[in-house]
């Protein structure tokens, strides 16, 4: 009996083993029609639309236990709120080909995922491949959101939410902490159930500012430079659109001994006339203030009100606003709520409004 049970082990040692290959996992492209995509986009390649400007959100349903975010080619640092059926991590893309994995178990059924640029367009802008979902999983276009309205907001760090997150200083090394999601624009808009839209560059100004770039040379265009191509304006339409500018222009002079530019005023007439001519039907409201320049320049308080006034004579469709609240450093997330609570509550007093109430 010896030899013959050795003769068995011997067979079960050698004995080929196999083991099931893992599923591969299933790639939906980004061009696939069951994403909802919310914000001014580059989709020149509609396989890999850029994601640029903050506060553009991207949305898919899905199931499985398995979920990556793919990105193509983009520059400097992306930064992203990835929620996932109300749980949100943060995406941090600074390579082409990034992918990130979501790091949190999912459970049987249906989830719902929303990709939310927090970082600005200035910063970095990048390309989304897609997602990763377990081999054989469905996904959904996800529900249509209940806006009552559409508001879009034009201006610079103090909308963009810049430095929003950082402590007792401000910081331009890492964006991630430059939360668009907690800006006074993106509170406000969620207060009122808006479709929310952000054109905002740090630094930016209407003649001169930190930034090579003009006011007037960005809001209509795809990428925050002023020899990219134009918006398609007429696919998007705001009820309301909010220009605040103002604190860089007078900041930069005042810190390098110039007079406050001699041409702002008809710089910002031109802007909000090109707004104008752009969104007909739209309600503007000129905002001010946010920082200690809007707050407090004499010279840019004259300036502006010369601008209101003069835009308001010739069109009853604008109306403005002065912020009471302001920040001596760039709003942080405590600034942002009470900006965001103060034009909350006037424009909940406005006649304009009432249809969207």
């Amino acid at each position: 009996m010896l030899p013959r049970l050795s003769l068995l082990l011997a067979s079960l040692w050698f004995a080929p083993m196999t083991f099931a290959a893992s599923p591969v996992p299933t790639l939906l492209s980004a061009a696939d029609v069951r994403f909802r995509y919310e914000g001014r986009f580059d989709c020149t390649n509609p396989q890999q639309p850029v994601i640029i400007w903050s506060g553009s959100r991207v949305s898919v349903d899905f199931e499985g236990g398995h979920l990556a975010l793919v990105f193509g080619a983009g520059s400097d640092q992306s930064v992203f709120n990835v929620t996932v059926d109300g749980v949100t991590e943060i995406a941090d893309i600074r390579t082409a080909g990034a992918r990130y994995a979501w790091p949190q178990p999912l459970g049987p059924g249906r989830h719902h995922l929303e990709i939310f640029k927090r970082s600005e367009a200035a910063k970095g802008h990048v390309a989304f491949s897609g997602i990763e979902l377990a081999a054989g999983a469905q996904a959904w276009e996800p529900p249509v959101p209940a806006y009552k309205l559409k508001m879009e907001f034009f201006g610079d760090s103090i909308t963009a939410g810049a430095c929003n997150e950082d402590g007792a200083e401000d910081q331009w090394t890492d964006f991630r902490t430059h939360n668009h999601a907690l800006s006074y624009a993106f509170l406000a808009s969620q207060a009122l159930a808006a479709d929310h839209r952000a054109v905002a560059v740090s630094g930016m100004g209407i003649r001169i500012g930190y930034v090579d770039v003009q006011a007037g040379q960005a809001w209509d265009r795809v990428y925050p430079r002023a020899d990219s191509p134009r918006a398609d304006l007429a696919a998007w339409q705001p009820d309301v659109a909010f220009v605040n500018f103002g604190e860089n222009d007078d900041s930069f002079t005042a810190g390098h001994n110039l007079p406050f530019p001699p041409d702002w005023v008809p710089g910002y007439v031109a802007l909000v006339r090109g707004i104008r001519a752009a969104y007909p039907h739209a309600q503007i409201v000129l905002l001010r203030g946010g920082m200690t320049g809007g707050a407090r320049s004499e010279r840019l308080r004259a300036a502006w009100e010369a601008a209101v006034h003069e835009l308001e004579t010739g069109d009853a469709n604008i109306a403005h606003y002065v912020f009471a609240h302001y920040s001596k450093l760039h709003p942080r997330v405590s600034d942002d709520r009470a900006m965001a609570e103060e034009l909350t509550t006037w424009l909940k007093q406005q006649a304009f409004m009432t249809k969207f109430l």
